[in-house]
Formats: C-alpha cells, sequence, structure tokens
C-alpha cells in the first residue's frame, strides 16, 4: 500500500534523497535544483518546494522551508519523515561582525536561540548546535573551493524589521540585545537555524548551515545587495560530496 504524502510538503518517503538542501526561497530551491543531474520537481504546496536529481551518482533533494522557524520545523519534521537524514541550510544574513563583509560565507557551528519555535521543543538551556561532520565537510568545501568563509556562532530571531528599528516600543531593550550579540563574537544573524538545530539533535540527524552575508546588521544595513549566494550555493554542495564520501569512509 502506498504511503501518504505528508501534510505540508505533499511528499511521501522515496521521494528525497537522505541529503536535502534547505533553502528559504522557493525561487532558490529552483536555482539550485539547476546544479543537479536529472532534477524533477517533486512538489511544490504553499512555501516548500521540492526538487530530487543526483550530483556525481547520490540521490539529494533541495526543499525550501519559507521564512522562519516555525515553517523551518514543519519541514524538517515531515522530511525526516521521508527519509532524509543529513540537512544543510542554505541562506543569507546580515553580518555582526566588521570582518563579515558582504559575500562572505559564514558556516554556524551553533546558533543563539531567540526565537519561539525551539522553547516549545525543549528549555533555552539545551543548546542548538550544528552536527560536527556536517559543519567540517561545509567548512573544508569552503577552503577547496577558495572562498572567504568564517566559522562561529550564527544568531536567530523571529522578528526581522527589528533590526535598526527606531519606532518600536522594545527598542532600548532590542538596541541592548544587537550590543550583546556583537560583543559575544556572534558572527551572523538569520531566522531558520535554531529550530533547524534543536530538531536535529533530538531527532538524531545531521544538519549544518552556510550564509551568504548579504546586509550588514552591525551598521543597521540588514540588506544591501544579493550577492555570495551563489558561492554558498556551490559550498553546500561541495560539502555534500565531501560528506558522501566520507560516509562511504572513503578519505577526501
Amino acid at each position: 500500500m502506498e504511503a501518504e504524502k505528508e501534510y505540508h510538503l505533499n511528499l511521501r518517503k522515496g521521494d528525497v534523497g537522505r541529503y536535502v538542501l534547505l533553502p528559504g526561497d522557493p525561487a532558490r530551491a529552483a536555482k539550485i535544483a539547476e546544479y543537479f543531474d536529472d532534477a524533477r520537481e517533486m512538489a511544490f504546496n504553499r512555501e516548500y518546494r521540492t526538487f530530487t536529481g543526483t550530483i556525481d551518482g547520490t540521490k539529494l533533494s533541495v526543499t525550501s522551508t519559507g521564512i522562519g522557524c516555525p515553517s523551518a520545523a514543519i519541514c524538517i519534521e515531515e522530511l525526516i519523515k521521508c527519509g532524509a537524514d543529513t540537512f544543510i541550510r542554505v541562506g543569507t544574513a546580515g553580518g555582526l561582525q566588521p570582518e563579515t563583509e558582504l559575500g562572505d560565507v559564514v558556516i554556524t557551528t551553533a546558533t543563539v536561540r531567540e526565537e519561539g519555535t525551539s522553547r516549545q521543543y525543549v528549555p533555552l538551556e539545551y543548546p542548538a548546535v550544528a552536527d560536527f561532520e556536517v559543519t567540517a565537510a561545509l567548512r573544508d568545501a569552503a577552503a577547496r573551493l577558495g572562498f572567504r568563509y568564517h566559522l562561529g556562532i550564527g544568531h536567530t530571531k523571529d522578528a526581522f524589521y527589528t533590526e535598526g528599528a527606531v519606532d518600536l516600543p522594545l527598542k532600548e531593550h532590542t538596541a541592548l540585545q544587537w550590543r550583546a550579540w556583537e560583543r559575544a563574537n556572534v558572527l551572523s544573524t538569520s531566522m531558520e537555524a535554531a529550530a533547524i538545530y534543536v530538531i536535529s539533535s533530538i531527532r538524531r540527524v545531521r544538519a549544518g548551515e552556510v550564509l551568504a552575508i548579504i546586509g550588514l546588521t552591525y551598521k543597521d544595513e540588514p540588506i544591501v545587495a544579493k550577492v555570495g549566494i551563489d558561492e554558498a550555493i556551490k559550498v553546500a554542495l561541495e560539502g555534500v560530496r565531501i560528506l558522501v564520501a566520507r560516509d562511504r569512509g572513503v578519505n577526501h
């Protein structure tokens, strides 16, 4: 009997590969799929658009998560039910440190949980940490490709338009929070990693993240130019190649 499709993704077991890339934007999912061999669109429901194909003979997929942790949490939960166990978020972010320049790549090792979704899974004392093997593969991929990259802690938020806001009730509190993350050497800010990392840890699957810096949040410029996205995609794909080789026990 054929398995029922997952409610939100409109996918069933076997529709996706073990390895799944996770952009936020459905259009970016299509862009990433252009790098696959024999890519086929499997479903497009709500914000969730999925393509499956191969690279170097390995089956992999890309699914857009939409914006923010609530939709990302739904996405990863249903992808796990469909058979995926290794996830790489391919996103964009604002830089929180002067050294994170426009177009740079950031690979996060963990993320600040300043959002609400992951709190409904576990208390805030539980860390949101990337999988070591996925992170190492992304780091090695960025180095192999010769891209300028940074490795460190990211930040996950719910509200995009609190960055640099001067007309909100919590403006003083929010300004202090941003300064705190900067002083704590947090590299970047985006909107999905906390849910992806926490759920992947709970479900015993693997997740990592590679981000393109498109804004300078430390200068109150959350979006400046959409640069570095192609580089982030290439790092993710090369990271998959490295993971596949290592998962097969091949030194790479």
